[in-house]
């Protein structure tokens, strides 16, 4: 057993860790990044195995596990459901006997939660949330290490977690897994989400999972969840799995557009986000996500190096 290893650990949703256990996560990245950006070899996860098992389309998310993998050492299997027998001939629990006895680590991108959770109970080894349609926690890593970057004083141990205490995020559109994922974060670190979505379209705390309400405010008007906000984040109106309803969806979440004005009412230095890809001229305007206060490409770029702090904790443990 290597040192700083501990009973194997699942990555389902983000309450699955501690706000203490953030804090080393974000000050990996931050040293793993530093080592990426100065062409520095780091290959803990020589002959380790991902495989990575997709039932949604991908971009980001294949791209940035498997560069990730393949840049700290290790390997990636792909598959997908034209490849793989996930709960369609085989039953998921036996997939995940199967496949977890070949590989070191298994990353889930598919629709009902409840799968990824059949699968990690029969799993071997760790398994990650690469996206469900209740939640999307990789991505709130990258979103929270991006605003660290920008916005943390770095200390002796790493980025002070404590300016997030206090900080609105102001959540702007579909109550969908990015919002149910924001949500935990708040309630795990000390913020508040201002949640504005169209009638219909609300975030079910209940789903989200949080017992503390007070960590986020709903809004009718967007304008007003904007107000003193200090990150301006919103996701596309319509997800995987939810074409049908695309049309009906237009028509509710007009008013949902993050545009200028809304930007105008945040703090001065208020970041904008969005987890891609981007509709210009429906969730958010050109003006703003191509503008000063987007930080979209850091945010893509940083699901890379999150990843890989990630899955060195769950095979490492703990560095150092």
């Amino acid at each position: 057993m290597k040192p700083g290893y501990s009973l194997m650990r699942h990555y389902l949703q983000f309450k699955d860790f501690r706000a203490e256990e953030y804090a080393y996560l974000f000050e990996r990245a931050r040293v793993i990044k530093q080592r990426f950006k100065n062409y520095e070899k780091y290959q803990p996860l020589t002959d380790r195995t991902l495989a990575m098992i997709f039932e949604k389309a991908s971009t980001r998310t294949r791209v940035s596990f498997e560069a990730g993998m393949y840049q700290m050492g290790g390997s990636v299997v792909h598959l997908t459901t034209g490849d793989s027998q996930l709960g369609r001939s085989e039953p998921i629990e036996d997939s995940a006997r199967v496949i977890s006895r070949m590989v070191d680590l298994v990353m889930i991108r598919t629709f009902e939660q409840s799968k990824i959770e059949r699968f990690a109970a029969h799993s071997r080894v760790p398994v990650i949330n690469g996206l469900t349609n209740e939640f999307h926690p990789c991505q709130i890593l990258a979103d929270l290490l991006t605003y660290l970057e920008h916005r943390a004083p770095v200390n002796a141990s790493g980025y002070d977690l404590n300016c997030l205490e206090g900080k609105v995020v102001a959540w702007v559109g579909d109550g969908n897994n990015m919002a149910n994922t924001w949500l935990q974060a708040a309630e795990i670190l000390g913020f508040t989400v201002h949640v504005s979505t169209p009638s219909g379209y609300e975030v079910d705390p209940a789903v989200a999972g949080v017992r503390d309400t007070g960590c986020y405010k709903v809004f009718k008007n967007p304008l007003d969840a904007c107000r003193g906000a200090h990150l301006v984040t919103t996701d596309v109106w319509t997800s995987m799995g939810y074409e049908a309803e695309n049309a009906e969806r237009l028509k509710a979440f007009a008013d949902w557009c993050v545009d200028a004005e809304m930007m105008a009412v945040a703090q001065p230095d208020a970041l904008f986000m969005h987890c891609l890809p981007a509709h210009r001229g429906e969730e958010v305007t050109a003006e703003v996500i191509d503008g000063p206060q987007s930080v979209v490409w850091d945010e893509a770029e940083n699901r890379m190096h999150v990843q890989k702090a990630l899955m060195e904790y769950l095979l490492l443990g703990r560095i150092g």
